[in-house]
């Protein structure tokens, strides 16, 4: 019996941990739409990527899963977010798809005046400035924000995504 419950027990943690997002899912899932958004913004690819992994835990927040929000993006409606089964009235926002959750990052950043000197400033290889500058401006309030932005960003190499993505070689090694 107790052998049965051990096995049964693995099996169900590994369907789970097999259907969470890991990074490298992640950044292969959502890398083309980062880039995207560094073409129209001039925001690197690299920050869009890693701050969105940063808040959504690589999309395995609540936040992102229930609400495709990557970023931890409030507004002024309300919505309905369930957690432990319970109905949670957040002031959260609710997208229809991540790509749409990147786009509000990319014109919150571009638009709202306390960011919107970064762009002026800042060239879109330059990965480092944008995360202090972000952190600076008032985006979160962790001191220590903007230097987990970079780990991530040196650890998975997301500042050749800025470069030229199309001459770069993959970012994940295929494991064998």
């Amino acid at each position: 019996m107790k052998k049965t419950l051990l096995i049964a027990t693995l099996v169900i943690a590994s369907i789970a941990a097999s259907a969470q997002n890991t990074s490298q899912s992640y950044i292969q899932k959502f890398k083309d739409d980062a880039i995207r958004i560094m073409h129209q913004s001039g925001i690197p690819a690299s920050i869009v990527l890693a701050v969105a992994m940063h808040e959504s835990g690589c999309g395995n927040s609540l936040l992102a899963q229930q609400f495709n929000n990557q970023f931890g993006m409030k507004g002024y409606d309300k919505n309905i977010l369930i957690v432990h089964n319970k109905k949670k009235v957040t002031p959260y926002k609710k997208y229809d798809s991540v790509m749409d959750s990147f786009e509000d990052f990319a014109r919150v950043i571009m638009d709202k005046k306390k960011f919107a000197h970064l762009a002026k400033e800042l060239t879109h290889f330059d990965y480092a400035g944008w995360a202090k500058g972000i952190q600076h401006s008032g985006y979160c309030s962790s001191h220590t924000w903007a230097s987990q932005v970079m780990t991530i960003i040196r650890k998975y190499q997301l500042n050749l995504l800025d470069e030229n993505p199309a001459d770069q070689p993959p970012l994940v090694a295929s494991a064998q």
